[in-house]
């Protein structure tokens, strides 16, 4: 709930309460209540801007108004009363005269009270059940600037039918260090709330009110901020989103590792993300190719995916040579550490993660966050062979076991099928801590966990029973552990345990 928004819910209630019970036959005091709360909305509405969650509050403004009306029309017609009885004596009322009023003040007095209760629960719990939420702030001495890029590769087709026959176009986004007290514009959380709030709906099936609120969401990334001189030049992270997801959905993760010293590079891999929005418009939605379902996860469908993903990382990384060998906004030039790169992904983009760490020297650490081991190669046995962290949910290494029947069903698949496709799955990630790399297992965590997703709304972390700002501090803290010994040369900290269960989570190592 924003500032203003509380301000103004908490008036309203007060003066809803003191219009109807305690002032409201003194005209001073209502119309000073409505005209309070009226300029509170203006407020509100400047400074923050209007939305649906906060309609009971709007409503109660406008209420109030028409209570100060109703009195001032009341008060006109006590004053010609009193001018004709002035002029004739009233009769006293009969004894059920009064016993009929009597009833009618009771009741007058248990209705509103009902309805301010009522209105004082529904006011509250909108716009703390559907909030623009927010990202803790970075750690880091550095502030956060932002850019973004359309880049095509004219070498390549595109595959997928919306855009079969034209060059291969991916909208890229690059977070950096910055000034802490740079001054400007906060970024958007996403460039189009409309487009991806359709496309949550439509694509996840997620109800649309839980992301109208999106076009309110703002980062701690100031647009086209100046790169900070601290440093000559900042080590590269590449980032890379799960299927159905998008450049900046870690955004909680992103934030913390630029605060501290590090560029990092979004990609939004166009016709496999929720969206892919362009500066000129056009807008490229997920595009399943006709796969439903447990069809759509089958491995050699998804292996082959994952090389159009691995081409696209290593076309970025081109253009990033370029970026730094000849900035045309002087931004980057000579300051993008090439010998310094790292990568992380979630989900399918975790597996895009393994595949460069195994086929492109330049990627020389990486992370994969609970992404099944999809891709052409395979980790041969004596390990990757470069800096590697997997991190899992516990519920996703569950597998089969985790899924009801109702749940298999639903992807087209049976029982015995899901347990077929999980011992593939395992057999591939055998290898993963060989060589000395490591594997974290996060306790009472979801697919999801490794994404934004769970901080849109309260309803969505209490349904799923998840904590989800604790499980991204613990990922942040994993994950700025491992780049900053591996890329910067630090010694570990978090990481610097033997194999075991902790707090939270569990260290796997090969033994």
């Amino acid at each position: 709930m924003r500032v203003y928004e509380g301000i103004l819910i908490a008036v309203t209630i007060a003066a809803l309460i003191g219009s109807l019970f305690i002032f409201k036959k003194s005209r001073w005091m209502l119309r000073m209540s409505a005209a309070l709360a009226v300029a509170l909305f203006a407020l509100h509405a400047l400074a923050e801007g209007l939305r649906w969650p906060m309609i009971p509050a709007y409503a109660a403004v406008a209420l109030l108004l028409l209570l100060e009306l109703r009195q001032e029309l009341t008060h006109a017609k006590m004053n010609k009363r009193r001018t004709a009885r002035s002029h004739s004596q009233a009769a006293e009322p009969t004894s059920l005269i009064r016993k009929s009023r009597t009833k009618r003040k009771t009741i007058r007095r248990v209705l509103p009270s009902a309805a301010i209760l009522v209105y004082a629960a529904v006011s509250i719990a909108l716009p703390l059940l559907f909030p623009i939420f927010s990202f803790d702030t970075p750690k880091g001495p550095y502030g956060i600037g932002t850019v973004s890029y359309a880049w095509t590769d004219e070498a390549r087709e595109e595959t997928f039918a919306a855009g079969k026959g034209s060059p291969r176009q991916l909208r890229v986004q690059v977070w950096y260090p910055a000034d802490p007290n740079a001054q400007g514009t906060a970024s958007t959380y996403v460039p189009d709330a409309q487009v991806y709030a359709q496309a949550f709906h439509d694509i996840l099936g997620l109800p649309k009110l839980l992301f109208i609120s999106l076009k309110d969401v703002r980062t701690h990334a100031i647009e086209s901020a100046s790169l900070s001189a601290k440093e000559s030049a900042y080590p590269v992270l590449i980032f890379s989103h799960g299927l159905h997801g998008y450049e900046s959905q870690n955004m909680f993760q992103v934030e913390q590792l630029v605060s501290e010293g590090y560029i990092v590079v979004g990609i939004n891999h166009t016709y496999s993300s929720l969206a892919s929005v362009f500066p000129d418009g056009q807008v490229a939605l997920f595009d399943s190719q006709g796969k439903q379902g447990f069809e759509e996860l089958q491995f050699d469908f998804m292996d082959n995916l994952n090389t159009i993903w691995v081409k696209d990382v290593q076309f970025v990384l081109d253009r990033l040579e370029r970026l730094n060998a000849d900035d045309a906004d002087q931004r980057f030039t000579g300051h993008l550490d090439m010998q310094r790169i790292g990568m992380f992904g979630h989900s399918f983009g975790g597996a895009t993660t393994v595949q460069m760490l195994l086929n492109d020297p330049r990627i020389q650490a990486g992370i994969n966050m609970d992404g099944v081991l999809f891709g052409e190669d395979r980790i041969p046995a004596e390990g990757v062979g470069k800096p590697f962290m997997m991190m899992s949910a516990d519920s996703t290494l569950a597998g089969a076991d985790a899924m009801s029947d109702e749940q298999i069903a639903a992807m087209g698949a049976t029982r015995s099928d899901a347990e077929d496709y999980y011992e593939e799955v395992y057999a591939r990630y055998e290898p993963v801590t060989a060589g000395g790399n490591t594997w974290v297992t996060l306790d009472d965590a979801l697919h999801l966990s490794f994404s934004d997703l769970f901080l849109m709304s309260p309803l969505l972390e209490w349904t799923q029973g998840v904590d989800a700002r604790g499980t991204q501090r613990l990922v942040n803290a994993l994950t700025l552990d491992f780049f900053d010994h591996y890329l910067k040369g630090r010694p570990l900290n978090v990481l610097n345990q033997p194999a075991g269960q902790y707090e939270g989570y569990t260290l796997q190592r090969e033994s």
